[in-house]
């Protein structure tokens, strides 16, 4: 590959992690706290596609003055006098991935990924053999999905029956019956994984026409003993509300 390429490609490559991190999209793709060093990585990134840049002119120019000539920027061995002829067309191609990322941003990890994880599996809810701590004494409860499943499957005193709680989160329509889920990311969409609760009863009815990943908010009571080993640990949910919600700006828990 010749040195311009390799500098240009640093240069998009840099341009397109400032863009992500400060734009929010990297939310799309790791945890908040990783931001600074997303924001640094992209800033060094572009500091050594522009010193290597300006390196590569300045050498050039020189040389050109020493032999009088008009020599250009040299191939990637550096030697002067000892350019690549070849053709470096191929090499080119690898901006194409980097401008996909700058421009045209991937979604977050929505309901294909969940339906991908399968109906038959557990989810990966951590285990809780301490104590849950007791819910606030409100009227209506909001929770994170991943909370919620915890508590059902794991909280031996049964802390969420006859409580009503609010849950948000994006539909999914698996195995014929409508679910609310979440993705849970411990660092990155790499190993993230699906949190789901089964959405039951009257209300549920509304759910089931509306499309794959709608953001809604629900409110309703946990049906006990539903969260158990062979469905998964997949709590259900009696509906008593439904409201469509915009997607939050993490969409990750």
């Amino acid at each position: 590959m010749r040195r311009e390429t390799q500098n240009i490609l640093l240069l998009l490559l840099g341009g397109a992690l400032l863009r992500i991190a400060l734009t929010g999209d990297y939310l799309r793709y790791v945890k908040p706290t990783l931001q600074p060093w997303l924001i640094g990585a992209a800033l060094v990134t572009l500091g050594l596609g522009a010193v290597a840049a300006v390196r590569d002119v300045l050498a050039a120019r020189r040389r050109a003055r020493d032999s009088g000539a008009d020599v250009s920027v040299p191939g990637d061995d550096g030697c002067p006098g000892h350019e690549h002829r070849h053709s470096a067309r191929s090499a080119w191609l690898l901006v194409l991935p980097v401008l996909a990322i700058f421009f045209v941003a991937p979604p977050a990890l929505g309901s294909d990924s969940v339906k991908r994880a399968g109906d038959d599996g557990g989810q990966s809810v951590p285990r809780s053999d301490s104590a849950f701590p007791p819910l606030p004494e409100k009227e209506v409860v909001a929770l994170s999905v991943t909370e919620f499943v915890s508590r059902a499957g794991w909280d031996s005193a049964g802390s969420l029956t006859g409580r009503t709680v609010s849950l948000t989160g994006f539909v999914v329509h698996s195995g014929g019956e409508p679910t609310l889920a979440r993705m849970v990311i411990g660092c990155c969409a790499a190993d993230a994984y699906a949190v789901r609760v089964r959405l039951v009863g009257q209300r549920a009815s509304v759910v089931r026409s509306l499309p794959d990943d709608t953001w809604i908010e629900v409110t309703g009571r946990v049906v006990p003993g539903t969260a158990v080993p062979d469905n998964g640990y997949r709590p259900d949910l009696t509906v008593a509300t439904v409201t469509r919600t915009p997607a939050p700006r993490d969409q990750y828990e």
